[in-house]
């Protein structure tokens, strides 16, 4: 067996149960993501929740994604067919393989590039292009403002994003995520981790991330009141539900990556308890908990609002901190607390 498992079609077999065991991991997380959204919405309202299907309502998602199977898929008469199907599958494949360089653990992980910040951006990027399809295909004006909107304002915090991230990497010299949780084991637990020298951009890069995912207060692409339902307006059955699948999956994409680049990835926050991948598990549910409450206690922004704060407040200061972070990782500011690569993190 092991003989075999040195072979090509032992390592594609390898390959194959490794894509698949990250996968299903998604999306039995996607399950009770959707779960835990709803309760945690319900809560902050004073009320139950989805509590019938299975025990405390638990295989409510199940129950609502057997639904949207069954139905049937209209497509309207006006509608160029092919990119209306291709839209909800890009948005669906695109936010599901960037996690193949997520590591859960030291080692751990599907392709261990040492680009693999840009391989998340440069994913996490072309996402648009599913939402522009969608909104285009649908013939339709409303979608296709809709689709335009979601389209400026995607671009617009991925700029924000990407240059907090390039302060993550000035201060660990590696594009590889198992480095930079590296530079973050330190002997005080959660205070070798970057939240601490990159405080102000844990806050934008979180602000950014409800942005880019469109999550509330930035729901305006998908805005029941402005633009009826957005760029997805005529999708339904399953095409819709790849559409939400993929948002909810680039959801907790952004979760992991806020764990990974500021609070330590599957570093204990104790220094006596040991490292594990629980750890990173705990951290990611934690973030995406804040994601609900955001959720459920902030009005929406106007749409004038959303874009001055990103052009206008976000991308001065961020590029503002990748010069300060470039000066203390030089000079070894603070005990080279910006310099984890000079000090061996």
């Amino acid at each position: 067996m092991a003989e075999f498992l040195t072979t090509p079609l032992g390592v594609l077999l390898i390959a194959v149960v490794q894509v698949l065991l990250v996968v299903a991991f998604v999306m039995v997380s996607l399950l009770f993501l959707v779960y835990g959204d709803r309760k945690i919405w319900a809560a902050v309202q004073m009320r139950r929740g989805p509590n019938v299907v299975g025990p405390w309502g638990l295989l409510q998602t199940v129950a609502d994604a057997l639904k949207y199977v069954v139905k049937e898929i209209v497509i309207p008469s006006g509608a160029d067919r092919t990119v209306f199907m291709l839209a909800p599958i890009i948005s669906f494949v695109l936010a599901l393989i960037a996690w193949a360089v997520i590591p859960f653990y030291d080692t751990w992980v599907l392709a261990d590039l040492n680009v693999a910040i840009l391989y998340v951006f440069a994913v996490s990027s072309l996402e648009v292009y599913g939402v522009i399809m969608g909104g285009w295909a649908s013939n339709s004006k409303y979608p296709f403002l809709g689709s335009l909107r979601s389209a400026a304002q995607m671009i617009s915090y991925e700029v924000s994003i990407g240059l907090i991230i390039i302060g993550v990497i000035l201060s660990t010299g590696s594009m590889n995520f198992g480095a930079i949780v590296a530079a973050q084991d330190g002997n005080y637990g959660l205070f070798s981790w970057y939240w601490l020298p990159h405080f102000p951009m844990v806050f934008l890069f979180f602000i950014s991330a409800l942005a880019e995912t469109n999550r509330p207060p930035f729901d305006l692409p998908e805005a029941e009141s402005e633009l009826v339902a957005g760029y997805q307006v005529e999708y339904s059955s399953t095409p819709f539900l790849l559409f939400m699948a993929g948002e909810y999956i680039a959801i907790f994409l952004m979760c992991a990556l806020t764990s990974l680049l500021f609070f330590g990835g599957w570093l204990s926050p104790i220094p006596f308890i040991p490292d594990s991948p629980l750890w990173m598990v705990a951290k990611m549910a934690f973030f995406f908990f804040i994601f609900a409450m955001v959720k459920a206690i902030v009005p929406r922004f106007r749409y004038d609002q959303l874009m001055r704060i990103g052009w206008k407040v976000f991308l001065p200061l961020s590029l503002a901190w990748v010069v300060w972070v470039a000066f203390a990782a030089r000079y070894e500011f603070f005990g080279g607390a910006y310099a984890r690569w000079a000090v061996g993190g």
